[in-house]
């Protein structure tokens, strides 16, 4: 099987976007973290994810984040699966992050939009069922 293991972004605010993450998916952690010279600059970097998987976060971005609207080539989200939607949309509120928007909805999927200012729009996923062909259903 192939997996994603990690993504690698580069923010502005380092340790506003780890708390955006620890607040939606309070089961991570960061697994390293240090500093290193990134051409001629002196960042930060950290990982912060679980046992299989993981974001690499490095400090010192420039300029705007990826309009995630627009048409410039670029990530425009990371989607996780999560639990409950709702809960993770609560928190993240309750610590400033206001929501962009609601995804789509159906009887067994439901989704949010979120956006870490100066960095990257995550998309929150709530699968209401196991079975993968319900799942994969777009219509």
């Amino acid at each position: 099987m192939i997996t994603l293991e990690h993504a690698n972004l580069t923010v502005r605010d380092l340790d506003r976007t780890l708390h955006f993450i620890l607040t939606a998916l309070p089961h991570w952690r960061v697994r390293g973290e240090g500093t290193m010279d990134w051409s001629g600059r002196r960042i930060r970097w950290l990982h912060v994810g679980d046992e299989q998987q993981y974001l690499a976060l490095q400090s010192q971005g420039d300029g705007e984040a990826l309009d995630w609207q627009g048409h410039a080539v670029g990530v425009k989200h990371l989607g996780f699966i999560v639990p409950d939607v709702e809960a993770v949309v609560a928190r993240l509120q309750a610590a400033g992050w206001p929501l962009d928007h609601w995804g789509g909805s159906s009887a067994v999927r439901r989704s949010a939009y979120l956006v870490d200012e100066g960095s990257v729009q995550f998309e929150f996923v709530e699968y209401r069922s196991d079975r993968l062909a319900e799942r994969l259903e777009y219509a």
